[in-house]
C-alpha cells in the first residue's frame, strides 16, 4: 500500500510539473505555435495513467488559454481534440518507444494538429472563401505556423524525453539498480 501511494505522488508530481511547464511555456513570449503541449501529451501517454495523460494537455490548454483568452469554440475543440489524439498517438508509442519512433511520433502530432486545427479554421471561421482556393489559401498560410509547431514539437519531445530518461539512468546508477532501460536518451 505505501509503495501503490509513492507510485500516486510520483505521478502527481509529474503532472503538476507538466501542466506548469505548458501553462507558464504558453504565456512567456514565444514565437506562435511554439508550444510544448503536443509533447506534453506524448511524454504524458508513455509514462502516466490515461487520464492524467489526456487530461494534462487539456488542463495546460484551458489554464492558460484563461489568461491569453478564449476564441471560437468549434475551433477550440479542434485544437483541444487534436492534443487528445496525439496522447492516444503516445498509448501506442508506449509499446514501442524508441529514438526514431518518438521522433516519428512527434512528427506525426504536428501533422495532426495542423491538418485538423486549420480544417477547422476554413469551415469555422470567416477568413477563407468556402471553395477550393480558400481552402488551398488556408493551408498556404498556416504554413509557417506548421514550421513551428513541428519544431517545437520536436524540441520539447525530444527535451521532454531525453532529460526523463536519462534521469531515470542516474537514479538507477545512485541506488543501484540493475534495470535495462528501454529507450536511451533521446537527446
Amino acid at each position: 500500500m505505501e509503495n501503490f501511494k509513492k507510485k500516486k505522488n510520483i505521478e502527481l508530481i509529474i503532472a503538476l510539473f507538466f501542466i506548469l511547464i505548458g501553462f507558464g511555456l504558453r504565456l512567456l513570449p514565444h514565437p506562435p505555435n511554439f508550444a510544448p503541449i503536443a509533447a506534453i501529451a506524448l511524454f504524458g501517454a508513455v509514462y502516466l495513467p490515461k487520464r492524467t495523460a489526456l487530461a494534462l494537455p487539456i488542463i495546460a490548454m484551458l489554464a492558460s488559454d484563461a489568461f491569453i483568452g478564449f476564441y471560437e469554440i468549434k475551433i477550440m475543440a479542434v485544437v483541444y481534440a487534436s492534443f487528445i489524439l496525439t496522447g492516444v498517438l503516445g498509448f501506442w508509442l508506449k509499446k514501442h518507444k524508441k529514438p526514431e519512433t518518438i521522433f516519428y511520433c512527434a512528427v506525426f502530432s504536428s501533422l495532426i494538429f495542423f491538418i485538423l486545427t486549420n480544417f477547422a479554421v476554413f469551415v469555422f471561421s470567416p477568413l477563407y472563401e468556402k471553395n477550393l482556393s480558400g481552402f488551398l489559401q488556408c493551408y498556404l498560410m498556416a504554413l509557417p505556423f506548421f514550421r513551428n509547431s513541428l519544431l517545437s514539437d520536436l524540441f520539447y519531445t525530444a527535451i521532454f524525453f531525453g532529460a526523463f530518461e536519462l534521469a531515470k539512468v542516474l537514479v538507477d546508477k545512485k541506488f543501484g539498480v540493475k534495470e535495462e532501460i528501454p529507450c536511451k536518451p533521446a537527446i
